[in-house]
């Protein structure tokens, strides 16, 4: 499938569409997966172009039934997605004290109340965190930054026994996972 169809009707700079509002009647399937690493298939071939990937990314929403599909006004194609659509590649923590993600296809959020970290596992059974960030779509820590934030974190003790490490951010406890009792996270 060309995809250029399907991209005609969006703005390729500036803000992310309101895909949460459109509800088009054309509906198909489109032989695009995003990959657990990150990668974007496009009838198997990886999309080597950084700016169609974002494009794309911005017309990205999860269906109230768990799949996901590229909208647009006039059409919705659905595809594919291994793990989560997005990798959180890169933090930073800011002079307040918060931390800024930022993902493989240039979303950047801060952690707080809206955006937390959620250890959830991956397909392969390991629980790695992901952090919620539009539309229903979430992105799961990479492995790098994960290690990094693991460096950085605090460790609490658990209501009920047993530790947590995570991090403070926007007010609120992002937790990077419980440890066990030889102390691994």
């Amino acid at each position: 499938m060309n995809l250029e169809p399907l991209l005609a009707h969006i703005d390729p700079v500036g803000e992310i569409p309101p895909v949460d509002r459109w509800h088009p009647e054309r509906v198909g399937e489109m032989d695009l997966v995003i990959a657990a690493d990150g990668r974007w298939l496009h009838e198997g071939a990886p999309i080597a172009r950084p700016r169609l990937v974002r494009l794309l990314s911005t017309i990205l929403r999860r269906e109230p039934d768990g799949r996901y599909a590229l909208v647009t006004p006039a059409e919705k194609q659905l595809i594919r997605v291994e793990d989560r659509p997005f990798l959180a590649v890169d933090a930073e923590r800011d002079a307040e004290g918060r931390w800024w993600l930022t993902t493989n296809v240039g979303d950047r959020l801060m952690l707080d109340e809206t955006h937390r970290l959620s250890p959830s596992e991956t397909p392969a059974g390991e629980p790695v965190p992901e952090v919620a960030v539009r539309f229903g779509l979430a992105a799961r820590l990479g492995r790098n930054l994960y290690y990094r934030l693991v460096e950085a974190a605090e460790c609490r003790a658990l209501p009920g026994g047993g530790e947590e490490l995570g991090l403070d951010s926007g007010g609120v406890w992002q937790p990077l996972g419980r440890l066990d009792d030889s102390g691994a996270a």
